[in-house]
């Protein structure tokens, strides 16, 4: 494919991406995925650039673009080498016509900004939300101690007892010690929510959202295979892919749940009461988690923050009824927005007296109301809010 064809295709696929943002259709990556496999006449350099293209445009704009085309003129003011490639040649873009214009740049949609300002993040800490995350992997510890594993490329040790860093992009995935469950890839701000746990051997421990089941996997090992480890979730697909995950690292003291939403404690009452500790990895915004989503700025709006909200403090509620006395809620969102973090805190601890908040010990993240903050800009992870109460 000639550069301006490469050029061309981004702005359909952009066609695409912001139809499906508006739509709630499909994720940018499976956008990307479906067009590579059903056009193999693109070369692995070819997919590589669009790629980048398609990512680039999307970071550049900050509200939903209008067109495709209206995205790449943005990215062609911020990157002086993609105006001259349309040229009207055969498959690439229309010459650029007389006041034509380009998407309006920004962080996000003007709403977001200054419900993000209003947490306290704007300017830099702001613009730190779309640069490009590194690779962060964790250390299984049920296979093998950090100090003693070896990998075929350089890494770094992070702030996370068990955490590696890599260059984005490296093929993990291919390697002898993925697949036997040595490593597994985890944001290092992920592993300290886990950390915030402080899982114990012989204890009872109930990952509330475990989704796909990453931070269960570490709270297996911080766990060392003893005690009762519960995976409870409502998206039965997610749940269904911890098994596989679990054998390949070796986790065997995880009991799966399947939850009906709002009907949470008919398929945990055996449990209820009996919980040293309640991770709840609450659903949210993902404002954090926009350096590898750029295009979830798209999808959010009000009403959605709303009812994310919502479910939080349901899911922070139906902890108290799981946990012991004495026992330890841990609440995290992938989130910087103060209603989903500190603000929803205050809140559950308002309703429910007989809670105090408790200081966490983590080598990374900020003061942010009654719990810690971890952002991009500051500590170089995915944007956290976690908090512990008992």
């Amino acid at each position: 494919m000639t550069p301006a064809a490469r050029v061309q295709t981004s702005i359909e696929l952009l066609d695409a991406i912001i139809a499906a943002a508006r739509g709630k259709g499909a994720p940018a990556d499976r956008i990307l995925a479906d067009w590579f496999r059903n056009n193999r006449f693109a070369g692995s350099k070819d997919r590589r650039a669009i790629r980048e293209l398609v990512y680039a445009a999307i970071r550049a704009c900050g509200p939903v673009p209008e067109t495709g085309r209206a995205a790449m003129l943005r990215l062609a003011e911020l990157d002086g080498s993609i105006a001259p490639l349309f040229d009207g040649s055969t498959y690439g873009p229309a010459p650029i016509g007389k006041g034509e214009g380009a998407a309006r740049g920004g962080v996000a949609p003007v709403w977001l900004e200054e419900r993000l300002a209003g947490s306290g993040i704007a300017g830099p800490e702001a613009e730190a939300l779309l640069e490009r995350a590194p690779l962060d992997l964790r250390v299984n510890t049920l296979k093998v101690d950090r100090a003693r594993l070896e990998l075929p490329a350089e890494f770094a040790l992070t702030d996370a007892p068990h955490g590696l860093r890599l260059e984005a992009g490296t093929p993990v995935e291919q390697w002898p010690a993925f697949r036997e469950g040595q490593i597994e890839v985890q944001d290092t701000g992920s592993q300290l929510a886990c950390l915030a746990v402080a899982a114990q051997p012989g204890e009872t421990v109930i990952d509330l959202c475990a989704g796909g089941g990453g931070k269960t996997l570490a709270l297996a090992a911080a766990m060392d295979n003893r005690g009762r480890l519960i995976a409870s979730d409502t998206d039965r697909n997610r749940l269904a892919r911890l098994a596989p995950r679990a054998e390949r690292a070796g986790a065997a003291n995880i009991e799966t749940i399947l939850l009906d939403p709002q009907k949470e404690l008919d398929a945990l009452a055996e449990f209820a009461g009996q919980a040293d500790a309640v991770l709840i990895d609450a659903p949210c915004s993902g404002t954090g988690t926009w350096r590898r989503n750029p295009e979830a700025r798209w999808r959010l709006d009000e009403k959605e923050l709303a009812r994310l909200c919502a479910v939080q403090a349901h899911l922070l509620d139906v902890a108290t009824r799981l946990v012991k006395p004495g026992g330890r809620i841990v609440y995290v969102t992938c989130s910087l927005l103060d209603e989903e973090g500190a603000g929803q805190i205050d809140a559950f601890l308002m309703r429910h007296p007989q809670l105090a908040a408790r200081e966490l010990a983590l080598p990374l993240g900020r003061k942010r109301g009654q719990g810690t903050r971890l952002s991009p800009f500051h500590d170089g992870t995915d944007g956290f809010f976690i908090a512990c109460a008992g």
